[in-house]
């Protein structure tokens, strides 16, 4: 089923980002959804359908709905997977709305990713992957090891160095100062990049995302229907997810090469446009080197290119391709994928303030690209006219 421009996002809502919420992923989750409703200006009883994901450390659809005081849900959606899932979620929202098996539906993730389940953390089970088999006996599981393997092969291969990997958490945090959300406000110098001490090489601190508390909402509804509701609406032209090869699969033989590659045909064939099109894009910071290969597999650069693209200032307000507007998981907080997407909301409304993006009209907002999981997704969105 074609969904190009038949579904909106009418309404986005947040929580604070912080280190300790002191509450649980059900209040984040309930707070969140409770702005996003009156960003809509819609109500409670407006809502016939919940989606979300999570690896065991969010509010159930369930339960959350219960919580509302909602007894029938006409769809809902509990996505089990990290942010490589975390666009797919709002891609089958979408579906589900425009076959009309829902007429209202709310994405969310809430996470207590600091004070509470800490991503790679120990002192509980093991992922449930055949690699972990291969992993676990080498303590090779936190998500910093992972995509350091990566990043130092795009390094000898390429040529990509710690200042290209800088150029990014730098200019994200410039972006960042603007963003009166973001955990991370004090600008930083490529000179304090390269200080910050070692994760796991060749990834240092400045390179990773933050572990946050937050939890946000997105309010989907048709086309129609959202031209008569509070704000402008922010149209879905296009919405892809998939892919087949782990970190680990003798099947990609090249870790430079991620699943958004096979991806990005399909989602812009979809929405009828290519990266020269596109404004702005939102891309999954879970580290650095994250953004740089997204550069490339989006096709807004040539392999091996991505690094010195983004040294070259293309990324930055003003740039040819401005990316992580709001400071992104480096600077704003990590709330595994969906903060990018509001974000992209922000810009095509024209509500982003000092960081808005002159004339935005299309922007790409992205999924972890397929490392680990082997999976990936992502969003095309446009600018209702």
């Amino acid at each position: 089923m074609a969904i190009r421009d038949r579904v909106a996002i009418v309404g986005v809502g947040y929580t604070d980002f912080s280190k300790n919420s002191g509450v649980s992923t059900l209040t984040l989750a309930s707070r969140a959804i409770a702005s996003a409703l009156a960003d809509a200006g819609l109500g409670v009883q407006d809502i016939d359908g919940l989606a979300t994901h999570r690896v065991g450390d969010s509010a159930l659809p369930g339960t959350l709905a219960h919580s509302l005081g909602l007894a029938d849900l006409a769809w809902h959606l509990d996505q089990f997977g990290g942010g490589s899932v975390s666009h797919a979620v709002v891609g089958q929202a979408a579906l589900a709305v425009a076959a009309g098996m829902a007429e209202t539906v709310v994405c969310y993730r809430a996470i207590n990713a600091r004070s509470e389940f800490r991503m790679g953390g120990t002192g509980r089970p093991p992922v449930d992957a055949v690699e972990t088999q291969y992993q676990a006996p080498y303590g090779h599981l936190a998500p910093p090891q992972q995509f350091a393997m990566a990043a130092r092969t795009h390094m000898e291969k390429y040529g990509t160095t710690a200042e290209h990997f800088g150029a990014v958490a730098v200019t994200q945090r410039d972006h960042a100062v603007h963003n009166e959300r973001a955990m991370m406000r004090r600008p930083i110098t490529l000179e304090d990049y390269l200080a910050s001490r070692w994760v796991v090489e060749p990834l240092r601190l400045l390179d990773c995302c933050l572990e946050t508390d937050a939890a946000v909402a997105l309010v989907l509804t048709t086309t129609e229907r959202a031209r008569d509701l509070a704000r402008p609406p922010v149209l879905i032209s296009g919405a892809a997810w998939g892919g087949g090869f782990t970190l680990y699969s003798h099947g990609q033989p090249d870790p430079t090469v991620t699943a958004a590659h096979s991806l990005a045909p399909r989602l812009y064939s979809q929405a009828g446009i290519g990266p020269t099109e596109i404004d702005l894009a939102e891309l999954y910071d879970c580290f650095t080197y994250s953004v740089i290969v997204q550069l490339e597999d989006y096709g807004f650069c040539e392999k091996g290119e991505g690094g010195p693209f983004a040294a070259d200032g293309a990324i930055a307000l003003g740039g040819a391709l401005p990316v992580n507007t709001h400071g992104g998981f480096l600077s704003e907080g990590y709330v595994h994928g969906l903060n990018h997407i509001c974000e992209a909301v922000a810009q095509l409304r024209g509500d982003a303030g000092a960081r808005q993006v002159a004339g935005a009209e299309v922007a790409l907002s992205t999924a972890q690209p397929g490392y680990v999981s082997g999976q990936t997704s992502a969003l095309l969105l446009r600018r209702a006219l």
